[in-house]
């Protein structure tokens, strides 16, 4: 009889013991709706004027993979975007062209810092309209009398790479050291935006100008030629992303930085031009 009371009350222990098992289904499924809870909604992206094309092509395809959600671009100079950024406009990822927009938007407050992450880099090439009026084969020939030259402003990301590339070339042998001032003696305009550089030389309004090289997409080959800077004077850029502090869709902004960082969207930055990060 001890026995077999023994083994009723290990018995009732044994159940007691064992958790309540909560459907597998039910689980999974009560997890994917919040998933799909967290990723809707309307998302706003500050991005620099060189992402456009490929920013674009990851937002469609981040709004197939998310259905109830939908990306809003604003495509422009990166210190154009942190202006705004720091008047308060509302955003929710910012992707600039250098770290030093993304530091004005840290300094006003609209980034915390340490939070952006490199996510792909660029690299300069001169361009000339496809049928070359000026007669630009060489980056020397960027010095010629009375060629027109159209460079992005000071203080837009390319712009200051350029600047960084005339300094490396000017104290070269095979450029001289008059080379800079040259080459700015030429400059017929200073553009708030690569995009316009690239496209006043697309258009014949100036014989040669200075862009990224994935600026130079396909859809452009018949419209410009391109020169290539060597790597001894050119300046590898580095676009920074974020998420801005007080965004209100701050699941939906991190999930598109991580698709903008995954092997698929790092497939897409290179596709249109880019150099992925390792």
């Amino acid at each position: 009889m001890r026995c077999i009371i023994v083994g009723l009350i290990m018995l009732v222990l044994g159940a007691c013991g064992q958790p309540a098992a909560a459907p597998p289904d039910a689980s999974a499924d009560t997890a994917a709706s919040v998933a799909d809870a967290a990723l809707s909604g309307e998302l706003t992206v500050f991005a620099a004027a060189s992402l456009t094309e490929a920013f674009t092509a990851l937002g469609q395809q981040f709004e197939a993979d998310h259905p109830d959600t939908t990306i809003v671009f604003n495509f422009a100079g990166s210190q154009q975007l942190a202006q705004q950024l720091a008047q308060g406009a509302p955003v929710d990822v910012f992707a600039s062209a250098n770290p030093r927009q993304m530091e004005v938007a840290i300094e006003a407050g609209r980034i915390v810092s340490g939070t952006q992450q490199v996510f792909v880099r660029n690299r300069l090439v001169a361009i000339t309209p496809a049928d070359n009026p000026g007669a630009v084969n060489t980056l020397q020939d960027l010095t010629n009398p009375d060629l027109k030259v159209i460079l992005a402003a000071e203080d837009v990301p390319v712009g200051g790479y350029s600047r960084d590339y005339l300094d490396k070339a000017t104290v070269d042998p095979d450029f001289g050291s008059e080379y800079k001032d040259a080459v700015l003696a030429n400059v017929v305009s200073y553009e708030e935006s690569v995009k316009v550089v690239l496209t006043k030389v697309a258009l014949g309004e100036a014989d040669a100008g200075i862009v990224y090289s994935s600026d130079v997409t396909p859809d452009q080959a018949d419209q410009v030629a391109r020169i290539d800077i060597p790597d001894e004077f050119n300046t590898i850029a580095t676009y920074p992303i974020a998420v801005v502090e007080d965004t209100a869709q701050p699941e939906p902004a991190q999930a598109f930085i991580d698709y903008v960082l995954s092997a698929d969207g790092q497939a897409v930055l290179g596709a249109y031009g880019f150099i992925p990060v390792e």
